[in-house]
């Protein structure tokens, strides 16, 4: 149990100097445990036993392999190693050893010593050098303290040893070898201690590695080092935690559905918010997301009648027919006045109003032997351009005729003049020209006898009839 507690000293003291460096993410670890022997025999300067033929020394590498008779071995766990990769082939380590002292070269001791030991050292790989994956050769340099304890004497002090050595490893895998090392540890000062060769062989797991993004998974693993990820996507990064990858997700920051390449429908309506003209609100994809509350094809926002279908000619409302004439205000020339379909919408002059239009010219008056209307028939002019204005699109033509008293040329061109006279008080009356044409007949279209005075008077008139 003494020894024992020794060992876990120093195996204690090897893993607190490798937590000091454990914080170093751009290196590797790997710890190894095995067992160790210890030659005194091979270290040059032959020496014999005092009093005796007993080689305790012998020359350099003799006998370097006579385990039965030189080698010191402690059958159990008595090395453990803790070592990091430190880049371009090197590693630092730091290992522990015990072992009994029963043999020194030929001779045996008149106790049995205990052996404790911890060394520091540098190797250097060559297995890139050589481009092998397995196969691990390597070089170390170092120094360590070591100290023999006996039951008898109570120990001696330690001595402190620099070291050098060869060792090869074996990987059976990516994390796990098996190693082999022969050290040689040189005291300065021999009455300190024994110069030794110490050799051991182990199993060893390597561990940890560089983090970059800091998410717990080794860079090497990484598919993603350069930012935190989980492990569902070989760290890789899922920010909105939708279960798609930020690389993969065409909205990384909002969450959204597979179906969707990441991206969310808030709306519902099947379309993706960012292909979504009106996300928060249902709508068809031909209006890119947007809702058509009436189905006319125009989305409502731009729809002046969201809620009646109607064209887009006419900003999505119905056409109307205000008049209630039958024919749509669109296609009704008179949209304010009831009218017939085979009008255009306008209402068409019967033989009623015509007649009583006809009434009203009767009572129109000329100056004697002249074209212009007397003052006294303008109302009844006015109130013919009233009723004319309830039919827009009827084009009319004023008649001007006379009785055979005087020559027939100047009768004709005083029914014209007289004629013209009724169409422009009409046309500055609101009466578009375009519907006006004035003609005089002269004496040639008498309604009544020229051989009585009341029969003159009705042929001396103004008329209306109807153009087409």
């Amino acid at each position: 149990m003494k020894h024992l507690s020794r060992f876990l000293v120093a195996s204690l003291l090897i893993m607190v100097i490798g937590s000091v460096n454990a914080q170093d993410k751009n290196n590797p670890w790997a710890i190894s445990v095995g067992a160790n022997a210890i030659d005194t025999y091979p270290v040059g300067d032959r020496a014999r036993q005092a009093g005796t033929n007993l080689e305790i020394r012998g020359g350099v590498f003799e006998e370097f392999y006579n385990v039965n008779d030189h080698w010191n071995i402690l059958p159990s766990v008595s090395y453990i190693n803790i070592s990091r990769y430190v880049g371009d082939g090197f590693v630092v380590g730091v290992t522990g050893t015990l072992n009994r002292i029963d043999k020194l070269g030929d001779s045996s001791p008149t106790n049995e010593l205990q052996h404790y030991a911890v060394d520091g050292a540098v190797s250097y790989s060559l297995k890139e050098v050589i481009g092998s994956t397995w196969f691990d050769p390597y070089l170390s340099v170092g120094a360590g303290y070591t100290w023999l304890d006996s039951e008898l004497t109570g120990g001696t002090p330690g001595f402190g040893t620099a070291n050098g050595g060869a060792g090869v490893r074996f990987w059976l895998s990516e994390n796990f070898n098996i190693g082999l090392q022969s050290l040689y540890k040189h005291v300065f000062e021999e009455e300190t201690g024994p110069k030794h060769f110490q050799h051991s062989a182990s199993l060893g797991f390597s561990f940890g590695g560089k983090d970059t993004d800091g998410d717990g998974i080794y860079d090497k693993d990484d598919a993603c080092p350069e930012v935190a990820g989980i492990p569902e996507f070989d760290g890789c990064p899922d920010s909105d935690g939708d279960g798609i990858q930020d690389s993969k997700d065409a909205c990384p920051t909002v969450a959204g559905s597979a179906e969707f390449e990441g991206c969310p429908d808030t709306d519902g309506d099947g379309i993706p918010d960012p292909k979504d003209a009106c996300p928060t609100v249902a709508g068809v994809a031909a209006l890119g997301g947007c809702p058509d509350a009436d189905s006319d094809g125009i989305k409502d926002s731009d729809d002046g009648c969201p809620n009646e279908a109607g064209p887009r000619a006419n900003n999505g409302c119905p056409y109307q027919d205000k008049d209630g004439d039958g024919v749509l205000d669109k296609d009704d020339d008179c949209p304010d006045v009831a009218g017939t379909v085979a009008n255009n919408g306008c209402p068409e002059v019967s033989v009623e109003v015509l007649n009583d239009l006809n009434v009203q010219f009767k009572s129109v008056l000329f100056d004697y032997n002249a074209a212009s209307v007397r003052a006294e028939s303008h109302a009844t002019l006015d109130n013919v351009a009233k009723i004319m204005k309830e039919y827009p699109t009827t084009r009319f033509l004023i008649e001007g005729h006379t009785d055979d008293r005087g020559r027939d040329a100047y009768n004709l061109n005083l029914s014209n003049e007289r004629a013209a006279s009724v169409k422009n008080y009409l046309t500055s009356h609101g009466i578009d020209a375009s519907r006006l044409e004035s003609k005089g007949f002269g004496e040639s279209q008498p309604i009544a006898s020229n051989k009585t005075a009341a029969g003159r008077q009705e042929n001396r008139r103004v008329q209306l009839s109807i153009l087409k």
